[in-house]
């Protein structure tokens, strides 16, 4: 977001400071979970199960 933009609308905008923190924890979050899935497959695996056992209680 340009500084002209953050001036005009400032309920919008996030802080410079927030960007940069969460940026890092969400690329090693998302790298932690590309190593797990070639390690550990059979979590994703469970994983799945877990979502589509809660997504099928919803529609029952």
């Amino acid at each position: 977001m340009t500084q002209h933009v953050r001036d005009k609308e400032p309920e919008t905008a996030v802080g410079p400071g927030r960007g940069r923190l969460l940026e890092p924890v969400c690329l090693t979050l998302a790298a932690g979970a590309g190593v797990l899935f070639v390690v550990r497959p059979e979590f994703y695996e469970a994983g799945v199960y877990l979502f589509a056992s809660w997504a099928a209680s919803l529609v029952h």
